[in-house]
């Protein structure tokens, strides 16, 4: 069994800024995607260069399995990749279920783009059984296998299968995470049929950032890793 080094940092890795707010307390540093494939790649081999001792994914993520609703959260068990998938470390997933017994456990599934339409995830789940989606997961998961880094992943549904995303919602991050509002604003101009769904969108984004948050403080310092093995023994 793994003893967890408490002198070390556990890197979370997310998409948005509000999600690295989130997950930024004791014990935990964290990076920020954007969107941007590549530049996260980086930002986490810096991270691992200048030594942590596990990484998670952290954030919101589409759905892809019907049950899973707006605020529910998915512990990753494992991370499928378009040609393979990454392992998750047992004994954290583990750790991380007991605090969170309500969450889901399956498969998510990684993507270089956002998902916005309800027949291309119904088509990804079909081809990877994963249960939702996301951009940062297969990154952050490749990079600790490499690094023989234990990895975990856990992620809060943003918005459900049936739904299609406009296109105001992916123009809407900019490359340090955060919203870019003037672009939203001139989508919504050009065509104003978006903006109920981006209202209904932005409800349910709010729900899953709820939802993660609470997530986050019943996992504690280091997201749980750091306190890996007094959860083991509660257990037990």
């Amino acid at each position: 069994m793994r003893v967890p080094d408490a002198s070390g940092a556990v890197l979370a890795v997310c998409g948005l800024a509000v999600e690295a707010r989130l997950a930024g307390q004791a014990g935990v540093r964290t990076v920020v995607g954007g969107g941007r494939s590549e530049a996260l790649a980086m930002a986490i081999e810096r991270e691992v260069a200048a030594g942590v001792v596990a990484i998670i994914s952290f954030g919101v993520a589409g759905a892809l399995d019907p049950s899973l609703q707006p605020g529910a959260l998915v512990i990753a068990t494992g991370i499928v990749g378009p040609v393979r998938t990454w392992p998750v470390d047992a004994a954290w997933v583990r750790a991380i279920r007991t605090r969170l017994p309500h969450s889901s456990t399956a498969p998510i599934a990684g993507s270089d783009v956002i998902v916005t339409d309800p027949a291309a995830k119904r088509l990804l789940q079909v081809r990877s059984g994963a249960w939702a989606v996301d951009m940062e997961s297969e990154i952050a998961a490749r990079i600790a296998a490499q690094h023989r880094l234990p990895f975990a992943a856990l992620r809060a549904i943003a918005d459900p299968v049936a739904r299609s995303l406009p296109p105001a919602a992916t123009i809407a991050m900019r490359a340090d995470g955060t919203v870019d509002l003037p672009a939203v604003l001139l989508a919504i101009a050009r065509q104003p049929s978006q903006l109920p769904q981006l209202l209904r969108i932005g409800r349910d984004a709010q729900r899953a950032l709820r939802s993660l948050g609470d997530g986050r403080r019943a996992l504690g310092r280091g997201l749980g890793y750091l306190d890996l093995d007094q959860l083991l023994v509660d257990v037990v």
